[in-house]
């Protein structure tokens, strides 16, 4: 897959939308910045070494970690700095960027979402996640992906506003721990990896 182009023929707009995580802020764009589906999180500038736009961010000394997905951007501060003296910096800044046309990516790797080892279990519990909870996780500036699954444990990564979010724990266990249990008796927990 080639690199995502930004088509700079029109203008840019950005609106901000607040998520469950107060550390973490979305600055929504009104075109799309990933093909669908994908998600691309950089929680520090060394991992966003082919993302232009992350790079740049991070240069703000207050900025803690960048997600892409879909047609946002979410960005998370570090906890001692307080969003109102900060957001419209990075608002302008990734409107500028957009407007410029640079790609916000230099390159793209495409993953199935299904595995060819993948056991029927394990394209059960995917299958879910992809139709259930990625929805509501993305509509609050985060993604949520697959990791493993063992002897009835299921582990996901959590990204985006998702990583470091007080209220994902909740999410963790109240809602997705309980949908998968519900759908798959087989499931006895689910955990978050890396957090």
């Amino acid at each position: 897959m080639e690199t995502k182009e930004i088509n700079n023929d029109r203008i840019i707009n950005i609106y901000m939308e607040a998520n469950p995580n107060p550390n973490s802020l979305k600055f929504v764009a009104n075109l799309m910045l990933t093909d669908d589906g994908q998600s691309f999180d950089f929680p520090d500038k060394e991992s966003a070494k082919d993302a232009p736009l992350a790079q740049e961010l991070f240069n703000y000394p207050y900025v803690d970690r960048v997600f892409y997905m879909s047609n946002f951007v979410t960005v998370t501060k570090k906890e001692d700095v307080i969003w109102e003296e900060v957001r419209n910096e990075l608002k302008e800044h990734i409107k500028a960027y957009l407007e410029s046309g640079k790609p916000i990516l230099n390159k793209v790797v495409e993953e199935p979402l299904f595995n060819e080892n993948d056991s029927e279990t394990v394209k059960k519990i995917k299958g879910i996640l992809d139709e259930y909870v990625k929805p509501a996780v993305e509509g609050d500036g985060g993604a949520i992906s697959f990791h493993s699954y063992n002897e009835g444990v299921v582990k996901v990564l959590l990204q985006g506003s998702c990583s470091g979010c007080p209220s994902s724990t909740v999410t963790l266990k109240a809602g997705i721990e309980n949908l998968l249990k519900r759908m798959l008796p087989e499931i006895k927990a689910v955990e978050a990896e890396g957090v």
